[in-house]
């Protein structure tokens, strides 16, 4: 709906059509022949009852109809002449809704009620029972509803298909824009980062082993280069994802812990608190936040245990990552592109992030990450 236009709710406009078909169909039984005493009552509240029931067709269809049915079968019991408007609104919101056989068969049950019973509660001769009974629930009005509700369930339909198969051409288009960036990185910078990586290494190889002193500036040289090979590959994947594998989450941090076990790293895991369910935005931060951190100690931390500890608690997570290197409590964080990453992964979500040297030494990276009371 475009902004500049006037809309009305939902809410609004079903009870407005409500209460019109029960003034329709009120006064329709009053100004024709009607009983007198309590069967005008009776035959009154099922008039107002049957004519406030569509207000609800959105929410209950089959209810409505089953209530609009069983009020026309009553007013016309009670000796009132009216029109089943309301039973033909059911009609309408039954078949938009997709319940086409029900109301189908409700509808002919009806007609055949309808007419069955006529005689029994009609004063008049049989023809004009039958008649009374054909004037409440006329079959072509029957058949306009049944009709004007399939029709808009497929103009719906036909919409829903339209509106699914522009977003499925939208992402496929992101996807195909994605990949030629992925391959433009690839063959544009790929070749000559390695070029340049495996020159430095060479020669810090070449030097040590001549027992010369390696040059501050042809080490950081070396270092940028596997810094810039790492982003680079880590980007070219971050592209190439089409989203058909499923994200990385807590459910894989076990594994995780365990392939760092593989580098040497003595690395533990200990879940704390009681496991509830989490929101998948935080169980992937979480999974990143553990990634990035141990990745890092295996890096720069010279360290031979970490440990990662996971809380679930009421309303958060917390998640720890702790090593035994060589960070001092007076040394800073060198800051980079994965705290960085990581401080805004938290950020986004709302949580803390603290990333700095332990007192008794090491380094520890801790993060809450609140997850709205899910459970």
């Amino acid at each position: 709906m475009d902004k500049g236009r006037f809309a009305v709710p939902a809410g609004v406009t079903a009870w407005a059509t409500a209460m019109g078909v029960t003034a329709l169909m009120l006064g329709t039984g009053l100004s024709r022949p009607h009983p007198s005493g309590g069967r005008e009552l009776i035959g009154c509240v099922l008039l107002v009852a049957g004519g406030l029931a569509p207000a609800a067709y959105r929410r209950a269809p089959l209810g409505v109809l089953a209530v609009t049915g069983v009020c026309a079968v009553g007013y016309l019991a009670a000796g009132f002449d009216a029109l089943a408007v309301s039973y033909l609104v059911a009609v309408y919101g039954a078949v938009r809704a997709g319940h086409r056989k029900v109301t189908l068969t409700v509808s002919v049950s009806l007609v055949a009620v309808l007419h069955l019973t006529a005689p029994a509660f009609h004063d008049g001769t049989v023809g004009e029972a039958m008649a009374q009974a054909r004037n409440t629930l006329e079959l072509a009005w029957l058949i306009a509803a049944f009709a004007a509700g399939e029709a808009v369930r497929q103009a719906e339909r036909r919409a829903e298909e339209a509106e699914r198969t522009r977003e499925e051409t939208a992402r496929r288009r992101a996807d195909e824009e994605r990949l030629r960036i992925a391959r433009e990185l690839h063959d544009s910078l790929t070749h000559q980062i390695s070029v340049v990586k495996v020159q430095s290494e060479v020669a810090v190889h070449l030097a040590r082993r001549r027992g010369e002193p390696v040059s501050e500036a042809l080490l950081a040289i070396q270092e940028a280069g596997r810094e810039a090979s790492r982003e680079l590959r880590a980007t070219l994947e971050a592209l190439r994802d089409d989203d058909t594998a499923p994200p990385h989450g807590l459910d894989h941090v076990p594994g995780l812990v365990e392939r760092f076990r593989g580098t040497g790293l003595k690395t533990t895991l200990t879940i704390t608190g009681q496991p509830h369910s989490i929101p998948a935005a935080v169980s992937r931060t979480a999974y990143r936040i553990v990634q990035e951190s141990l990745t890092n100690v295996t890096r720069h931390a010279k360290a031979t245990t970490a440990s990662v500890v996971l809380d679930y608690r009421p309303d958060a997570l917390a998640v720890r990552v702790d090593d035994n290197g060589e960070a001092g409590a007076q040394s800073a964080p060198t800051p980079g592109h994965g705290l960085t990453g990581m401080r805004e992964r938290v950020a986004a979500l709302g949580g803390r992030l603290c990333a700095e040297p332990r007192s008794t030494g090491g380094f520890t990276v801790q993060a809450e990450l609140p997850t709205n009371g899910a459970s």
